[in-house]
């Protein structure tokens, strides 16, 4: 039986745990080598996170992007941040030839993440992909194979694993607080006025044709017209995004299994629709509502919802253990909550405290994205291993991926873990 522990020991504990934060400053000719690939709306604002993340350590040499508006913009901020002009490419095949490029970030719409991955392997560069790790769940095991046998590091952007805040309640966890966990909830609701939908990000008045590369932006996806809705709001659409499945969901799933030791589901059923911004002339293809239920080895269930019109409930994760509940709300709040058994509770569950953790108050963190940059650097040099490499990328994506195959088919959809394939019940 878990012996009570109280937030003090508990916050104690993690500072002891997690020691000095310092990074030794580099000569410059030791020093990473950065190419950015991507540097739209996250990979804008990653540009930041690194310098805050490992400032000493690396440098951004090259970035590349298809629409030269964010180019641009990217060379402006790079001025501003890191006092230097980087090297600007259209192609990311020309920044990978760039033999002093050590490292990539790739930071692009994950029908891309394939391709890119896979040449920047070839290329004997190390790589950060953002999650999730492919458009498929094939071409996600072709990125697990290739990095295993290139033998470079590679980090899977599922960056909850990096949080200080989860990383404390998977130490919970482990220490018996909760009890066996059988039942999972996990959300993440939004909600916008009907004149901005989710997703419909601005489309910058002056992109056109001519400064936007769309035959590079479509790669491998299927040959269309010309269209900025697609480019720049991509996630509405299916041939470059999986929807909330992809770019929600596998952040939820893939922390869960990190909490509780789980890998992949032995199967999903999941349903939902476009219910709101139903206008004639919307040509969406993602779901805005969309609930999932799945079913693991071990008598595990996660039931996981998501809805794009009303944010009360915000975005969480609800551990519900037999003797008391984890729940971490919006990256930030994490609450240990002993059962009470009406009222009947034996003395060894009832002596737990209830345990309020704050992210920013307590381990100044907005949520784990600079931590899992510095992790990613960290192991480049040779001083950490990613906490989330290729296999484990895969595993969560594989639960965004059965998810968005239920939908699609109306199906259940069942993993044969021993084929690493899926079929339909």
């Amino acid at each position: 039986m878990a012996d009570a522990i109280n937030r003090r020991d508990f916050l104690k504990a993690a500072a002891i745990a997690a020691g000095p934060a310092v990074i030794a400053a580099r000569g410059a000719n030791e020093k990473i080598n950065i190419g950015w690939i991507g540097v739209g709306t996250r990979g804008y604002a990653g540009l930041d996170w690194l310098h805050t993340a490992s400032p000493d350590d690396v440098r951004i040499t090259a970035i590349c992007d298809t629409y030269q508006g964010y180019i641009a913009r990217a060379k402006d901020r790079m001025q501003t941040i890191w006092g230097s002009a980087p090297a600007a490419y259209r192609d990311y095949r020309d920044l990978l030839a760039d033999k002093n490029v050590d490292a990539v970030f790739i930071m692009t719409p994950e029908h891309l993440h394939h391709e890119m991955t896979i040449a920047a392997l070839k290329a004997g560069k190390h790589v950060y992909i953002e999650k999730p790790l492919a458009h498929t769940i094939e071409e996600g095991f072709d990125i697990v194979h290739a990095a295993e046998k290139s033998g470079k590091v590679v980090q899977v952007g599922t960056q909850n694993r990096s949080s200080t805040l989860y990383q404390k309640a998977k130490e919970l966890v482990e220490k018996g607080q909760i009890g066996e966990v059988h039942f999972v909830r996990a959300f993440w609701y939004r909600n916008s006025l009907p004149n901005d939908p989710a997703w419909r990000y601005a489309i910058p008045p002056e992109a056109t044709p001519q400064n936007t590369d769309w035959g590079r932006f479509l790669g491998p996806a299927p040959k269309r017209p010309w269209s900025a809705e697609r480019y720049f709001q991509w996630r509405l659409y299916w041939d470059y995004s999986g929807g909330i499945s992809t770019d929600l969901l596998v952040h939820q799933t893939d922390i869960v299994n990190y909490m509780l030791n789980k890998t992949v589901p032995k199967s999903c059923v999941a349903s939902g629709g476009i219910y709101r911004w139903t206008d004639q002339n919307d040509d969406r293809d993602v779901p805005d509502t969309f609930s999932a239920i799945y079913e693991y080895p071990g008598n595990f269930h996660i039931n996981y919802s998501c809805y794009f019109g009303n944010d009360h409930y915000g975005y969480g994760e609800q551990l519900c253990g037999n003797e008391g509940t984890i729940e971490v709300m919006n990256r930030q709040d994490l609450y240990f909550t002993p059962e009470v058994f009406r009222g009947k509770a034996p003395d060894n569950i009832k002596s737990r405290q209830p345990i309020h953790l704050n992210g920013k108050n307590d381990f100044n963190e907005s949520d784990g994205a600079i931590n899992h940059f510095r992790n990613f650097i960290q192991s480049v040099l040779g001083h950490e291993k990613p906490i989330a490499p290729p296999l484990v990328g895969q595993q969560a994506a594989i639960s965004g991926h059965m998810a968005t195959l239920s939908f699609k088919n109306q199906k259940k959809v069942v993993w044969d873990e021993a084929a690493n394939k899926y079929h339909f019940a």
